[in-house]
């Protein structure tokens, strides 16, 4: 059975009243790949009594925000799988006319800033009931940033949307603890001792706080005066975030208030997995979708299994570490198998698994070898500069689960449709089993650039580390003899990367190399990233040396025409 989104579908279920009302920009798909879908089903599991309001109107009488009525506890509030400007907007700031979480892939259905304006909407409507708010949007927003679409700083979200609490990171390990706070009423003392959650305080609050597990941050106002305050604050919110035992609660000013979040969830705390992924879910659109067409990123997934989360490559430009943690979870292979079996009941399934994988596909079950050592680890990376003598990289645990998936009745093929981080191979098979047995054809892996000096800003490996990957790809395929291809990643208009370095680019790879290139992107600083701090700033915030920036659309268009010369 569905969450419900109507009020006869809250009926049929004999509920009088609901304890949450989640509103979400995404079409609702009852999938663990869909966030609203997953806190629904993990509040539902607690005995709340949960519906979903998908993509609601905004722009007529708002009926859609009055129609499930006052909810007990609280409105959850989410832009959905993606930040709706990144959904909304090219890196050229072009709009994008489809939206992959929509029936038929409409675009429209969900306005810029989703968060925001849902929220102010329900706090206008129901001014007396708590909003919390959560999800990749929300998290990433969660202290000042630079917002690439206003080409502005903004403050703390809260600040911006009027919620009352802000759930950051991956809401599964939190949210529960947020509803049993505030099961008898909104009790903003217990709310405030939750780990991973954010709110808005007064200057009492903020001079009663611990100073030894406090952190005040450059204020917001600081920020926009100086760029450089912003640097400051991102070394301090990165090192932070990728803490194995974090215990330091972090304060940013803005205006009168003070922006305030609680240490985020230890890896230790984090909690069981499979849990989040055993729920009850229908694996299926809402039927309420029935002939408006498909959702083309359900369409993408729904074959597909995600063995882990987080990553610990650190990347300049990705948001993983920071929403999902540089520590990675691991499913067990018993949750996995589970959902392999279900996938192989469905009727339109063929045999094949899409993807097997996760933000990296091939960081399953690694981690320190020596935790102590891990514990006191400060790196954004255990991969850049260069990989760290205790990470444990062992993929046999891995090559393990393949065999497993494989042998599974109903599983034709499996194929690894995620990215593979190649600076991790050890001297296990592994590249091989994946080219043999769980390649469509077609391997993604992510240079993302051949010129050294903006590798060491984007935290890649050098380029010949994906050299020695493409002869050995090639060498597997020839004795093999299948006809498959390396599709490589890259991106332009990183900081630190000029035309000449574009033009470097294509000489290496559509010269030398021959590759005819179709996965590549022009960069989109997006918020809480390292990229997009030195994109705003025009330094490293680390050395604080000075870094080239393509600031102009024309300067960004010029440099991503290196990708498609002849």
């Amino acid at each position: 059975m569905f969450l419900p989104t109507t009020i006869r579908e809250v009926r049929e279920r004999g509920w009088d009243a609901l304890d949450v009302i989640l509103f979400t920009g995404d079409a609702y798909v009852d999938h663990p790949s869909f966030g609203a879908a997953v806190i629904g089903r993990l509040l539902e599991a607690e005995g709340y009594r949960i519906a979903v309001v998908p993509q609601p109107n905004w722009q007529d009488d708002l009926r859609d925000f009055r129609k499930l009525g006052t909810p007990r506890l609280f409105f959850g509030v989410t832009a959905g799988a993606m930040d709706s400007l990144v959904n909304h907007y090219t890196a050229n700031l072009r709009l994008r006319s489809n939206d992959a979480y929509t029936p038929g892939g409409k675009a429209g259905f969900r306005p810029d800033r989703a968060v925001e304006v849902y929220t102010r909407i329900l706090k206008r409507l129901f001014p007396r009931v708590p909003v919390v708010i959560g999800g990749i949007e929300a998290s990433l927003r969660r202290l000042t940033h630079y917002d690439y679409w206003s080409d502005a700083l903004r403050p703390p979200i809260l600040v911006t949307s009027g919620a009352d609490l802000l759930i950051y990171g991956m809401g599964d390990g939190v949210v529960e603890r947020v509803a049993r706070a505030m099961h008898n009423g909104y009790n903003a003392k217990l709310l405030r001792n939750i780990p991973q959650v954010g709110f808005l305080a007064d200057s009492s609050y903020v001079g009663r706080l611990d100073p030894a597990r406090t952190i005040r941050l450059r204020s917001f106002e600081e920020c926009t005066a100086d760029p450089r305050a912003l640097g400051d604050n991102f070394t301090v919110i990165e090192t932070q975030s990728n803490l194995m035992e974090p215990t330091a609660t972090l304060v940013e000013p803005a205006g009168d208030r003070f922006m305030v979040l609680t240490p985020p969830l230890s890896a230790a705390e984090a909690g069981d997995l499979d849990r989040s992924f055993d729920l009850p879910y229908e694996r299926a659109p809402h039927p309420r979708y029935a002939g408006r067409g498909a959702i083309p990123a359900w369409e993408m997934i729904k074959h597909s299994v995600n063995i882990h989360r987080g990553c610990f490559g650190g990347c300049a430009f990705c948001t993983i570490s920071a929403h999902q943690g540089k520590f990675i979870r691991s499913r067990s292979e018993a949750s996995i198998l589970r959902e392999v079996e279900r996938i192989t009941r469905m009727p339109d399934f063929r045999g094949t698994l899409t993807d097997v994988g996760g933000p990296s596909a091939n960081m399953y079950r690694m981690g320190g070898r020596d935790r102590e050592r891990c514990r006191l680890c400060r790196r954004p990376s255990c991969l850049h500069p260069r990989i760290c003598p205790n990470l444990d990289n062992d993929h046999r645990p891995l090559l393990a689960l393949y065999e497993k998936i494989r042998a599974v009745k109903g599983v034709r093929r499996a194929f690894i449709g995620s990215g593979i981080r190649y600076d991790l191979f050890d001297d296990s098979p592994y590249l091989e089993t994946v080219v043999r047995h769980h390649t469509s054809g077609r391997l993604k892996v992510a240079p993302e650039h051949t010129e050294e000096h903006v590798l060491r800003l984007m935290r890649k490996p050098p380029f010949a580390q994906f050299e020695r990957l493409n002869d050995s790809f090639a060498r597997i395929c020839r004795r093999e003899g299948l006809p498959y291809q390396l599709i490589p990643y890259f991106i332009s208009s990183h900081p630190g990367c000029t035309e000449r370095d574009m033009r470097a680019l294509a000489d290496k790879v559509l010269g030398r190399l021959h590759f005819d290139l179709e996965q590549v992107q022009d960069l989109t600083p997006t918020p809480m990233t390292l990229s997009s701090v030195m994109f705003y700033t025009g330094e490293d915030p680390y050395t604080r040396q000075r870094v080239f920036v393509a600031r102009s659309q024309e300067e960004k268009r010029r440099q991503k025409s290196y990708f498609f010369r002849k």
